[in-house]
């Protein structure tokens, strides 16, 4: 891909836009690569960088699907709403589908490990459930579906497995089921993959860029924006307008209309990250906290890491950090399933958070998790359309989701096209972070910061390089990239000193306790 440039809101085109896609996580990048392929022409936009929000904070799972046959509270609750089972159904089918196409497709971008699910004689559910359950996934995956390779394991091959002889009261075990999950390498690169075929397509986009508000000018919508670094202003135009904004979708409607109803109920996912012995590697767990909600602990680059935690929440969407409280809770559980562990505070390395925006309902107190895309045209809004419930797992046919709404209104200005990138050259050059998993080396800094949109140094360092996913969280790295991509992003010294004291801003932030956030 050719060396970028980034251009004053000025220089955007002056015909209108097929569609603007305001919101850069997952679903909108979905959109904007679909669409521009089909010969839509499109911009997409974020305020912040590219999967800054929920798409970046998720638990990074590509997961089976089996979440969504739980039937909350008993198995009657699904004979009672047969309705509720025939969505469980369709986001099931849906999941193991998406699951095969990406497992297949991107290699590269997956990281498979074995999952453990233990059922205990005195458990919520049964084994005959699970076994089920786990049964219909592979049903519902189809001919030809990525494999679950279950299995129900017998208590002496618990006692042999480096993580699982740490479970509490073996003998009490009615079986535990090991079947493969897919965990992201980084749920960040996944968009920026997308952003990216789609701007090889011909597709706009522009991060650090928000929508401040739509004005209806004829058949047309008028869409402002401001530039992040420059406070610059201006508008585009456009036939139809996307809001992919995540939790930041009520936001984006009442901008234009303060009185648009709500779409997002946010609940909180927290998690924290522990070194667990090399031994465990690619070894995973999954149960029921006590809250009866789903706990995971998840094998990645060379650590483990425990959660989600699930909570409302109504504070800051900009501000999402880790509590001591829910660190204190994700201990708890974690040594509840894993007792032997002894895990203690001091074994947390880091922790994260993130928002789900779940779709806000009558009768869903919880927030409905079914992937829904909203017609705003009742909002005043003709032409604009929002997506709640969208998750990282499905966004394979999140793209697909939309277009299908978009095209009975819309036909595409130009013809369809392959937008897939070729691949970049493997570099041979010393990697900066020696043997830790998740290295880069220093010409795959200098490519990424050539080529890939990136305006920070935390934007090279989360979402181009993944190197804060490492356990050192490339603390002893980050000038060292600044330097390398400074003469590229025409950073004078003291700006690569500035870049790099707001990365390490940006980890205590983000990746550490904060008492004092909700």
């Amino acid at each position: 891909m050719a060396e970028w440039k980034r251009e004053p809101l000025s220089a955007l085109g002056k015909d209108p836009y097929d569609v603007v896609i305001a919101g850069a996580g997952v679903n909108g990048a979905s959109a904007a690569k679909t669409l521009t392929a089909e010969g839509y022409r499109v911009l997409i936009v974020d305020k912040s960088d590219f999967a800054t929000g929920s798409s970046g904070r998720s638990s990074g799972l590509m997961h089976c699907g089996l979440r969504y046959l739980e039937p909350n509270p008993t198995f009657w609750n699904f004979v009672k709403r047969p309705d509720k089972l025939l969505v469980a159904l369709k986001m099931a089918r849906q999941t193991m589908r998406d699951r095969t196409e990406f497992a297949r497709n991107n290699p590269d971008r997956a990281a498979p490990y074995a999952s453990h699910f233990p059922i205990y004689k005195r458990s919520h559910y049964k084994l005959w459930q699970l076994r089920l359950g786990l049964w219909t996934l592979d049903f519902l995956a189809g001919r030809g579906g990525e494999p679950l390779d279950r299995a129900i394991l017998t208590k002496d091959e618990v006692r042999e497995n480096p993580l699982l002889r740490h479970m509490a009261d073996i003998d009490g075990l009615a079986g535990v089921a090991r079947f493969r999950e897919i965990r992201f390498n980084w749920p960040e690169r996944i968009c920026l993959d997308m952003i990216l075929d789609a701007r090889h397509g011909g597709a706009d986009a522009r991060n650090h860029t928000s929508v401040t508000g739509m004005e209806r000018d004829g058949d047309l919508w008028r869409v402002a924006l401001r530039d992040g670094p420059t406070g610059e202003e201006g508008f585009v135009t456009a036939r139809r307008v996307y809001n992919a904004a995540g939790i930041w979708i009520d936001r984006v409607n009442q901008a234009s209309r303060p009185t648009a109803k709500r779409y997002i109920a946010g609940t909180k996912g927290a998690h924290i990250v522990v070194k667990l012995p090399p031994e465990m590697a690619g070894q995973g767990i999954v149960s029921l906290n006590s809250l009866k909600e789903p706990i995971y602990g998840i094998p990645w680059r060379g650590f483990h890491y425990f959660g989600p935690t699930e909570t409302h929440y109504h504070g800051d969407p900009d501000a999402i950090s880790v509590t001591e409280d829910e660190v204190s809770f994700l201990l708890r559980e974690a040594n509840a399933l894993l007792p032997g562990l002894a895990l203690k505070r001091d074994d947390v390395v880091f922790t994260w958070a993130g928002v789900r925006p779940l779709g806000f309902a009558p009768g869903y107190p919880e927030g409905k998790r079914s992937r829904e895309i909203h017609d705003l045209t009742s909002e005043g809004l003709p032409g604009v359309y929002a997506m709640t419930a969208g998750t990282i797992m499905m966004h394979k046919s999140a793209g697909r989701a939309f277009l299908k709404v978009l095209r009975p209104g819309l036909a595409p200005s130009g013809p369809k096209q392959d937008v897939n990138r070729p691949n970049p050259a493997p570099s041979a050059d010393s990697p900066l972070l020696g043997n830790e998993p998740g290295t880069v080396s220093e010409a795959e800094v200098a490519r990424s910061a050539r080529e890939e949109i990136p305006l920070t140094l935390t934007d090279l360092m989360v979402r181009r390089l993944g190197l804060s996913w490492t356990f050192s969280q490339g603390r002893g790295q980050a000038r060292r990239v600044a330097e390398i991509a400074g003469p590229v992003l025409g950073w004078d010294d003291a700006r690569i000193d500035a870049e790099t004291e707001a990365y390490l801003t940006y980890l205590e932030k983000i990746h550490t306790v904060h008492k004092d956030a909700e």
